[in-house]
């Protein structure tokens, strides 16, 4: 498929000019694809998932949430076909998998990978001088300690690897790419009461809500040779409202909010980019607080919203549907979302997810998703792990 270069690179470090208003700050990025909703489920709840229920994709949404798992040891797979609008050979593919290791500690291991297809390069007269298939994934492996029943922490370390276009040297320049690395990092807290396979009569409760508290993606700036870029740090805040009317029933509520923490860069000057690159990570966190040029209504309309829904009928079948929220000012995603999740055997779950904008012309219409999870439960209901004693 032809690309032309510049556009290329501007549509991988910067999805959110192509919507954005000149008269407002713009948020640039590497690695965009780590801001992409891996899997299906919470891709159906409008991107919430900060605080919901524990699932294999727990890893991405709150690393937190892995301590809460309720069987031994599970996984996933998950592939999106990502801008079918524009493109035909880009997608985003996920696997993961956890352990749990104790009755208090999970494990847990990622792989994102987001396939950009072929790039033809040309130079100025159109003439093709090189083909790339670019992409880019992220390695992460994770750890989630519960502190009590209802609370626990969650870390992942990430290993980041964007292999743009190759060692390709720059049009009109002497500059040659390089694939871009970094390493980076996720911290989650996880608050839960939902319990939605326990099934003690004594212990059941019509409304239960949750919290989660995450920082995402806190690393090290990415090169390619030719600059440094931020990649796309988030701090995300969510909450669940459980309500089940009875053993069988359940129906939650979810709401997240997410900020990048990265700078913003102001259209209305002669700054770019790579002014920002001389900041440091931690410095541009803080500052990404109060750096709008549209002072503190410019901050807000940072802050994207998702919201959720889920209806699970005794963890058999599952309906959803969700929105999700970004400013007009900034990159401008707002879009419906719907789908469900069966169980096709005790141990396989499969989730469909479907997006649709909600305006005319985006990028993102007819994204879906597919996700195939595998959970092994407990049949006694307690980790046996060696040390634990397990009632037969």
């Amino acid at each position: 498929m032809k690309k032309n270069y510049w556009f290329s690179i501007l549509l991988l470090l910067t999805p959110g000019l192509v919507n954005a208003q000149k008269n407002y700050s713009l948020i640039y990025t590497a690695v965009p694809f780590m801001s992409i909703s891996p899997d299906s489920r919470a891709a159906a709840m409008g991107d919430a998932g900060a605080a919901s229920t524990f699932d294999a994709n727990a890893m991405y949404w709150n690393p937190g949430k892995l301590a809460f798992s309720d069987s031994r040891y599970g996984g996933s797979f998950s592939y999106t076909p990502w801008l079918k609008q524009i493109i035909n050979d880009m997608g985003l593919l996920t696997a993961t998998g956890y352990y749990k290791i104790s009755d208090k500690q999970t494990i847990g291991a990622s792989v994102n990978f987001f396939n950009q297809g072929e790039i033809q390069f040309t130079d100025w007269n159109g003439f093709e001088t090189d083909r790339f298939i670019s992409n880019e994934f992220a390695l992460a492996a994770g750890i989630a300690q519960k502190l009590s029943s209802d609370y626990s922490l969650g870390l992942n370390i990430k290993y980041i690897h964007s292999n743009l276009v190759g060692n390709l040297t720059l049009p009109g320049t002497s500059v040659t790419a390089k694939p871009g690395q970094t390493a980076a990092m996720d911290l989650g807290f996880y608050y839960n009461k939902t319990r939605p396979t326990d099934n003690d009569p004594r212990s059941f409760k019509k409304f239960d809500v949750d919290y989660g508290i995450v920082l995402q993606n806190i690393g090290g700036k990415i090169s390619y040779g030719y600059g440094e870029y931020f990649i796309p740090a988030n701090f995300k805040v969510g909450t669940q409202l459980s309500y089940r009317p009875d053993l069988s029933n359940r129906f939650s509520f979810l709401l997240d909010f997410n900020k990048l923490l990265v700078p913003a860069n102001d259209s209305s000057t002669d700054s770019t980019v790579h002014d920002a690159s001389q900041m440091s990570t931690v410095k541009a966190i803080f500052n990404s607080f109060g750096d709008a040029s549209g002072g503190f209504s410019e901050e807000l309309a940072e802050i994207m919203t998702s919201l959720g829904f889920e209806y699970s009928y005794q963890e058999l079948v599952a309906i959803r549907a969700g929105y999700f929220h970004e400013s007009k000012h900034k990159a401008g995603r707002q879009y419906l979302t719907a789908g469900v999740g069966i169980t096709l055997k005790e141990k396989i779950k499969l989730d469909l997810a479907y997006l649709v904008p909600t305006r005319t012309g985006s990028p993102l219409a007819n994204t879906w998703r597919v996700t195939l999870r595998l959970q092994v439960p407990h049949k006694s209901g307690k980790v046996d792990t060696i040390g634990d004693n397990v009632d037969q």
